[in-house]
């Protein structure tokens, strides 16, 4: 009998045997039979083949960080169980079919449970439907009924034809009584919520938050071209287009997508893009026409591990300074570093919000680990955002960039009233016609530079975490703030608490009085270089000498930044 506040499940096997479809499934009953939850996974670039990995943590009580510990491991091949070796111990639980599995170069530490899979998967029609009898499987262990899940099964392939639909319910059944077979040696234990407690909750992952995040930012137009891990927004958007009188467009490449989302901003449609490091290396000077003719834009940024091609399917935080820097020329930016899902939605609204107000382009920084974890959700905040028309009727002496004291000039947009509204890449006057005056040219610098010192003021403060009288800090930013709150947690200590930045730049001018009673600071970056670091070096005269760094391609786990955090107090 397993009896713990949580449980770590992995089903690890080649890409098409199915264990996304496996891992949908299972957060959803979980969700539905009253547990917390969290999942996420590692994949291989690859459509065949491979050894990709699902994590899913049931819980008692919530959840949001990835383990390195494995209590039940379902490895569908011989490969995956070398895949997720250095997290398998002698408290695993291997349920799996030990013809398959057993290697006689490979010792497991770890009893085998015998299930025939492939026996079960070819009487119900196929290997395709093992990891329908998986999802059966692990179902029964925890206690759920039988009846609710072959109702979710139902559900979930109501729209394929009758037969595949009564294969999947017989597959699930199939694996159902398998477990029900192996319930005298194992049995959990957790404590479940009543459906009081869980009517409310929803389940959604990073992409889904980002893109809910848009929608109520008033974003009616997405171009994009597919790249791991943004997709996912682009796909969402694209699917309920129709509901919410979005214009989603998949285009040729990176460079149109960026300079059709400017055209559209251009006419006065909140707009935005989609990418990742190597798409966004292309839309640079679309990112640099957006400074010089100060037309808002939103960039979704998914940081994937490079340079180049690099791991296209593994997470860094590896384009921070990238994303600070880009684009030829001086011109004000906002970076967002969303690291939970809550902050995705309501981060992503802001980014709408202050790319209007500002008229500059704003990023939103998320990686392939934000984009693809789950996690149960209460609510998110759907109070209406300031989505208020920022565009001005223009009269005959309309001046698109007329100076300010704030930099800020009223924006027309063509067709709504009787002005021009010139735009042009070249440095312009005031009208908007090119120019090579020097005098002009400074006074423009200027007027687009002023929009900095109110951005900061504007910033967010960093959230902080723990005891106010702490002696040592935590700094991280982004994805990474779960997995350092919860190691933390365990480290134990009275006097260490935790600083999560989700505004990366500009950084508020309140953030000298974070640092100032810590005696010990530590920083924790999914990156080589500590690239958040030296943003703090540059524009805070700060150094955090003790760091945590992991570049990898794979996330950080709870229980790796708990030792590293144990070695440096110590």
């Amino acid at each position: 009998m397993i009896k713990k506040k949580d449980i770590s499940i992995v089903l690890c096997g080649p890409a098409g045997r199915g264990i996304q479809t496996a891992e949908k499934l299972l957060v959803s009953i979980f969700r539905k039979a009253g547990y917390h939850i969290f999942a996420t996974k590692e994949y291989m670039s690859r459509v065949r083949g491979g050894s990709n990995s699902i994590t899913i943590r049931v819980s008692s009580e919530s959840v949001k960080a990835l383990v390195d510990r494995i209590d039940i491991l379902i490895p569908l091949d011989r490969i995956a169980l070398g895949h997720v070796e250095h997290r398998i111990s002698e408290e695993t639980l291997v349920i799996g079919e030990k013809d398959i599995l057993l290697n006689p170069d490979y010792k497991l530490p770890c009893p085998i449970m015998d299930v025939p899979l492939t026996r079960l998967s070819k009487e119900t029609g196929g290997i395709i439907y093992s990891n329908v009898i998986v999802t059966g499987l692990v179902a029964r262990l925890f206690n759920i009924e039988k009846s609710v899940v072959q109702s979710h099964i139902k559900q979930a392939f109501g729209h394929k034809d009758k037969k595949i639909v009564g294969r999947n319910i017989d597959a699930v059944s199939r694996g159902f009584d398998a477990g029900k077979q192996m319930e005298p040696d194992l049995r959990i234990e957790l404590r479940t919520r009543t459906m009081s407690e869980i009517k409310n909750e929803f389940l959604i992952n990073g992409g889904e938050a980002v893109s809910l995040g848009a929608i109520a930012g008033g974003c009616r137009f997405i171009a994009s071209y597919p790249m791991t891990p943004s997709t996912p927004v682009l796909t969402f958007l694209a699917r309920h287009a129709e509901h919410f009188q979005i214009i989603a467009e998949q285009t040729e490449d990176e460079i149109a997508a960026i300079n059709m989302a400017l055209g559209a901003s251009y006419a006065g449609v909140r707009s935005m893009v989609t990418t990742s490091g190597g798409g966004f290396a292309l839309m640079t000077e679309g990112l640099s026409l957006a400074g010089m003719i100060e037309t808002p834009i939103v960039i979704h940024l998914a940081q994937r591990p490079g340079p180049a091609t690099g791991l296209p399917t593994r997470t860094e935080q590896g384009d921070l300074l990238f994303a600070l820097y880009a684009g030829h020329g001086e011109f004000p930016r906002v970076i967002l570093a969303p690291g939970s899902l809550e902050d995705g939605f309501l981060l992503t609204r802001k980014a709408f919000e202050l790319a209007d107000n500002y008229q500059i382009p704003v990023l939103v920084l998320t990686d392939q680990y934000y984009i693809d974890s789950y996690y149960n959700l209460y609510r998110l905040q759907t109070e209406k955002s300031k989505n208020r028309a920022t565009v001005m009727k223009t009269d005959r002496k309309y001046k698109r960039f007329a100076l300010s004291k704030d930099g800020i000039s009223p924006r027309g947009i063509p067709g709504y009233g009787d002005g021009f509204v010139e735009v042009d890449s070249d440095e312009h006057d005031e009208e908007g016609h090119i120019t090579e005056s020097s005098t002009v040219r400074i006074n423009m610098v200027e007027k687009r530079l002023k929009k900095v010192e109110a951005l900061a003021k504007e910033a967010l403060p960093p959230e902080w975490i723990g005891p106010k009288d702490c002696e040592t800090l935590v700094v991280c930013w982004g994805s990474t703030v779960h997995i350092v709150t919860e190691a933390v947690r365990h480290v134990n200590q009275e006097k260490m608490a935790v600083l999560y930045f989700r505004q990366v730049y500009p950084i508020s001018p309140e953030v000298q009085d974070y640092f100032k009673k810590p005696k010990q600071m530590i920083l924790v970056e999914n990156n080589a270089t500590a690239q958040f670091g030296r943003i703090l070096k540059s524009e805070c005269d700060l150094e955090i000498p003790k760091k945590i760094l992991k570049y990898s391609g794979l996330a950080f786990s709870v229980e790796e930044i708990t030792r590293q955090l144990q070695d440096i107090v110590a």
